[in-house]
């Protein structure tokens, strides 16, 4: 369950302000009471979620989700890669010490710029995910709205 918050998260987290205020204003042409424009609303509501199945009222989940998070590469590894290449590189001309200690510095680059790169990746992989499923939330909640307002528009009333 924890994961499924995580997602949600996310998604809130890259889903623009603008999508969140998103219910159209009606305005009642025939001078219908405050009780029949609820009544309005509320029946056009009901018929909008059934036509489009989205519903406007709940917390917006995630299709699909969102990139698995590998582990990043470890630089200690590089580093005892680095040092063991290097060392050989260094017995080669008799200096195995100072081999070794170039090569694991070396390693100790490397590992840390394909850390980073991994850490970018994933987060752009993230944000693209969190884009799309806006994009997708942003659909429907348009279909809804196209269907909420003809049902209130058929009924009396002006709608944007």
């Amino acid at each position: 369950m924890k994961t499924n918050s995580l997602y949600i998260a996310l998604l809130l987290m890259f889903t623009p302000a603008s999508l969140y205020a998103q219910d159209p204003f009606v305005y009642p042409q025939k001078g219908q009471s405050a009780q029949q424009i609820q009544r309005d609303e509320y029946e056009c509501y009901g018929w909008a979620k059934q036509q489009t199945g989205f519903d406007p009222m709940k917390t917006p989940q995630a299709s699909s989700p969102p990139p698995a998070q590998t582990s990043s590469p470890g630089v200690g590894r590089s580093v005892v890669r680095g040092a063991a290449i290097g060392g050989l590189g260094g017995s080669l001309g008799g200096e195995f010490g100072k081999g070794a200690a170039a090569g694991a510095a070396v390693g100790l680059v490397g590992g840390g710029i394909r850390r980073r790169n991994h850490a970018s990746n994933q987060q752009a992989q993230n944000q693209a995910w969190a884009e799309q499923e806006s994009a997708r939330y942003q659909q429907q909640r348009d279909g809804y709205n196209r269907a909420f307002g003809a049902c209130m528009e058929g009924r009396g009333y002006t709608v944007r």
